[in-house]
């Protein structure tokens, strides 16, 4: 008998793999080249920061980006280090800008147990969110562009080859939350485009309602995530989220999409009136303007003036 059990187990082993933990969170951010620091202890799924970048210690510069630039921020700032070398200790904050806002007017935010009370000197979002925080803003400036695509998994397995696609049923869709994210916006336009306002209210509602349309709270990293986990089969991201998950190999694709139903994202950045290091401020916005910061959002999948 204590043999057939054991034969038993072996058979229900080999026929269900087992998986070590590591697994379940093979695909967790940080996706860039983390800080160079003594120790790294970023444990995947338990402790993982990685819309927080660079030295939050007597900061010189502090630096509020719309998240989905994150994949540029190490890249920016090293360049603007070079540049500027009186300014080596730089914070940079990669939150939707939604709650970027939020926290400029608040003063304060709280992520797990680390309360940040650090004021910001530039700030950076979509024209159409500059515009609502131009009471706290001055000297804004246009830096660079964006468009739209769709994020599937690698092979597209559920052909999605449209907008009009995400409104099938059996597709589901991940989708940024309006009340957050400026992109959700210019996405729902681009619905209307494609297909009207039936299209918009089906993945906008009906979608929503029934579960199959998912709304994220930082869909830069959301959408890819739950993708390339199995929980959504394709998500409206800009290009260069899109382009960027290519470039670093994740089993993830881009579907373009033609100019008639696509619409175009303007980036802004300014200076806050009330910036503790306005003269390192100014300065960040000058470098946003040179060949080199242009460079580098074009090698990420951006356009610039």
């Amino acid at each position: 008998m204590k043999f057939v059990l054991m034969f038993i187990l072996m058979l229900l082993m080999a026929s269900t793999p087992l998986q070590p933990f590591a697994q379940a969170h093979r695909y967790d951010p940080p996706w860039n080249t983390p800080p160079k620091s003594a120790l790294n202890f970023t444990i995947p799924g338990v402790d993982n920061v990685p819309d927080l970048y660079g030295d939050i210690n007597n900061a010189q510069l502090v630096i509020f980006f719309a998240g989905n630039q994150y994949m540029c921020v190490g890249d920016l700032i090293e360049a603007f280090k070079r540049k500027y070398p009186q300014y080596q200790r730089v914070f940079a904050e990669t939150l939707p800008p939604g709650i970027l806002a939020q926290q400029i007017e608040g003063g304060s935010i709280t992520i797990g147990n680390l309360r940040i009370t650090l004021q910001a000197d530039v700030y950076t979002a979509g024209k159409s969110r500059m515009l609502q925080m131009l009471p706290y803003v001055t000297d804004t400036a246009t830096y660079a562009f964006n468009k739209l695509a769709i994020m599937v998994a690698k092979g597209n397995p559920k052909h999605i080859h449209n907008l009009n696609d995400l409104g099938k049923a059996g597709v589901r869709v991940s989708m940024p939350n309006p009340e957050w994210e400026g992109i959700a916006k210019r996405i729902e336009e681009a619905y209307i485009k494609a297909g009207g306002d039936a299209l918009k209210k089906r993945i906008m509602v009906q979608k929503v309602q029934n579960g199959s349309a998912y709304l994220t709270q930082i869909h830069h990293r959301q959408t890819p995530m739950r993708i390339m986990y199995g929980e959504s089969d394709a998500g409206p991201v800009w290009y260069s989220e899109a382009f960027y998950q290519q470039s670093i190999g994740h089993p993830l694709q881009m579907v373009t999409l033609p100019e008639s139903q696509n619409v175009n994202a303007i980036y802004m950045a300014g200076l806050l009136k009330k910036a503790p290091h306005a003269q390192a401020g100014k300065d960040f916005l000058q470098f946003l303007k040179t060949d080199t910061a242009k460079a580098i959002y074009r090698k990420y999948g951006f356009t610039t003036p």
